[in-house]
C-alpha cells in the first residue's frame, strides 16, 4: 500500500505541470520550444506591486516626509524611486488590502493640520495621521512612471464616496470634486485607470457571501463610469464557488477584472521563520507556491464558461510568501527577511503567470517595501534590495513580450517520500526579436539540466544571468547588502543548435538570445 501511495504521489506531481506536455532524457530535460503567432502577449501588468498602509511600507518606507535628511522628493525616498524605476514596475496597488475598506479618501486630502487621524485596527493598532494621501500616492506614481491601481472602500464606504473619488482623480471639467482637487493644488486630473471595488469581500472587506457581494458590486459598478477598468474582489485560493457566483451574476460588460489572492503559507497558525527554516518548511512553501498553477487553471476554466473570448482579466493582486515576523518587530507590521527561498518562489510564480498570459493579465506581489515578500527593505537611511527584487529585475524582459509556448516533462524534486516538479520554465520574444527563457530549479539539493532545440527560432549570441547562493537561507542584510545579486552565467553550451543549460539547486536562470 505504501509503495502504491508513493507511485500515486509521483504521478500527481507530474500531472501538476498540467499545461506542459513532456518527455525527458536520462541526461536532462528536453524542452520543445516553438514560436506561435496565436500566442498571447505577456501583459506587463503581471509584474505589478502592492503598497498598503501596513507597518513600515508607507511611513518609514516609501514616505519619510519632506523634512527628512534622507534624500527625498516631496517626502518620497529617492533611492526607492530609482530602484523601482529600474524594475520598470507597471502598476502599484494602494491603499490596501484590508486597510482599503477602512480608508476614507477625503481624510487624506487638504491641509495636513486639518486631516483627521484614525487607528489602523488591522495592522498594529497604530494611529494613522493621513499625512500620505491621494495626492502623495498619485504624484509618487508619476515619479515612478507607473500606473496607479486604487483599491476603493466597499466594506465601510458608500457608492457616493467612491464615485466622488473617481471624479476627483479623473475629471478634467467643472465639477465639485475637480474644483476641490484644484483647490488642493492639482489642476490636471491623474486619469486613474485601474479601480478595485472592495478587497477580500469574503473576509476583512465585509465577510460577505458571494451572492451578496455580486449584488453590491453591480450597484457600485453602475456608478463607476469613464475610461476605467473595474476589478471585482475575487476568491481566496481555491474558493471556486466565489468565482462561479460572480461570473454567473455579474454581466461581462461590468467586469474588467476578477481578483484572486493566494499566499504561500504552510500553516497559518505556525508560518515558520523567514530565515531559520528547515527543508521540510521549504518543501511546504514551494508546494503552496506551485499550487498557483492549479488555481489559475481552474479559476480560468470557470471564467471561460462565461467569458469564452477572454475579455475579463484574472488579476492575482495579492501573492507571495508569508512567514513569522522578524524577532523584536511589531507582529502587526509583517516585517520579514527575504532569502533564496523567496527568489525561487517568485521566479516559479512569475513563470506560471507568463504561461497563462491568455487570462492572467495583472498581478501584484505583496508587498513592495518592508512588508511580507518585499523587494526593498529599509533601516533608517539604509536600503537593501532583496533576492525577490533581483528576480523581478531579471524577469522584466518578459513585460509586453510575446509568449513562446513550451512543452517538457519536469524531473521530480523528492523529499521525505513526497515530490514536486523540480523545473519551472517560461519563454518569450520581445519587439526587438530578443528571446528570453527563464528557468527555476526548485530542487534544494540537485542541479538539473535543460536541453532546448533553438533551430526553430534561429537564436544565436546567447548570454545568461543566474541568481543563486550557497544556502537556501542566504539573504541580503544591511551589513552585507550585496550577498545575493544576479551574475553572468556560463553554465550552458550549444551544439548544433541545441542549448543545454545546467541549473544549480534552488536557483533562477534567464537566458537571452537573438
Amino acid at each position: 500500500m505504501l509503495k502504491f501511495k508513493s507511485l500515486i504521489s509521483r504521478f500527481l506531481a507530474i500531472f501538476f505541470v498540467s499545461t506542459l506536455s513532456v518527455y525527458s532524457q536520462a541526461d536532462g530535460t528536453v524542452i520543445t520550444i516553438k514560436s506561435d503567432d496565436n500566442a498571447p502577449v505577456i501583459n506587463k501588468h503581471i509584474y505589478g506591486h502592492f503598497a498598503e498602509h501596513l507597518g513600515r511600507c508607507i511611513y518609514d518606507g516609501f514616505f519619510v516626509g519632506d523634512n527628512s535628511e534622507i534624500p527625498n522628493t516631496n517626502g518620497v525616498r529617492n533611492d526607492i524611486v530609482e530602484a523601482l524605476k529600474k524594475l520598470q514596475i507597471p502598476n502599484l496597488r494602494w491603499p490596501g488590502g484590508c486597510f482599503a475598506d477602512t480608508y476614507h479618501w477625503k481624510d487624506g486630502i487638504g491641509p495636513l493640520d486639518q486631516r483627521p487621524t484614525i487607528v489602523n485596527t488591522w495592522w498594529g493598532g497604530v494611529t494613522e495621521d493621513n499625512s500620505f494621501g491621494t495626492h502623495d500616492f498619485l504624484n509618487m506614481c508619476e515619479l515612478l512612471g507607473t500606473e496607479p491601481y486604487l483599491s476603493a472602500n466597499v466594506g465601510s464606504g458608500t457608492v457616493q464616496e467612491m464615485a466622488d473619488w473617481i471624479q476627483y482623480t479623473n475629471f478634467g471639467g467643472t465639477s465639485p470634486m475637480s474644483a476641490l482637487r484644484v483647490k488642493n493644488g492639482r489642476t490636471e486630473p491623474w486619469k486613474v485607470k485601474y479601480w478595485g471595488i472592495g478587497n477580500e469581500a469574503w473576509g476583512c472587506g465585509g465577510n460577505m457571501t458571494a451572492e451578496y457581494y455580486a449584488n453590491e458590486y453591480r450597484k457600485y459598478a453602475t456608478f463607476l463610469t469613464g475610461d476605467i477598468v473595474r476589478i471585482a474582489s475575487g476568491a481566496s485560493g481555491d474558493d471556486y464557488n466565489w468565482t462561479e457566483t460572480l461570473m454567473k451574476n455579474i454581466p461581462n460588460s461590468m467586469l474588467g477584472g476578477l481578483a484572486l489572492h493566494h499566499y504561500s503559507v504552510i500553516d497559518w497558525s505556525n508560518k515558520g521563520d523567514a530565515v531559520d527554516f528547515t527543508e521540510d518548511q521549504y518543501f511546504g512553501t514551494m508546494t503552496e507556491a506551485l499550487k498557483m498553477e492549479e488555481l489559475v487553471t481552474k479559476h480560468s476554466a470557470i471564467m471561460d464558461k462565461y467569458d469564452p473570448t477572454k475579455k475579463i482579466d484574472l488579476v492575482v493582486d495579492e501573492w507571495g510568501g508569508w512567514y513569522d515576523v522578524e524577532k523584536g518587530s511589531n507582529p502587526g507590521f509583517l516585517y520579514q527577511q527575504n532569502t533564496m527561498r523567496d527568489a525561487v518562489l517568485a521566479g516559479a510564480t512569475l513563470n506560471i503567470f507568463n504561461n497563462h498570459a491568455d487570462r492572467v493579465r495583472m498581478a501584484n506581489l505583496a508587498q513592495c517595501v518592508n512588508v511580507l515578500q518585499a523587494v526593498i527593505l529599509t533601516k533608517e537611511a539604509k536600503m537593501i534590495l532583496t533576492p525577490t527584487y533581483h528576480v523581478m529585475e531579471m524577469y522584466k524582459v518578459h513585460q509586453d513580450a510575446k509568449l513562446i509556448p513550451i512543452k517538457f516533462v519536469s524531473p521530480l524534486y523528492v523529499y521525505n517520500n513526497k515530490s514536486l516538479p523540480a523545473l519551472n520554465v517560461s519563454a518569450s520574444k520581445d519587439s526587438k526579436g530578443l528571446v528570453h527563457v527563464s528557468m527555476v530549479n526548485v530542487d534544494s539539493k540537485k542541479e538539473n539540466k535543460i536541453e532546448i532545440d533553438l533551430n526553430e527560432l534561429g537564436v544565436k549570441n546567447l548570454t545568461a544571468k543566474v541568481l543563486t547562493s550557497k544556502t537556501l537561507q542566504d539573504h541580503n542584510s544591511f551589513e552585507n547588502p550585496t550577498k545575493i545579486q544576479p551574475a553572468d552565467y556560463k553554465g550552458f553550451e550549444i551544439n548544433k543548435g541545441k542549448l543545454t543549460v545546467t541549473i544549480p539547486p534552488f536557483s533562477v536562470v534567464v537566458v537571452e538570445g537573438k
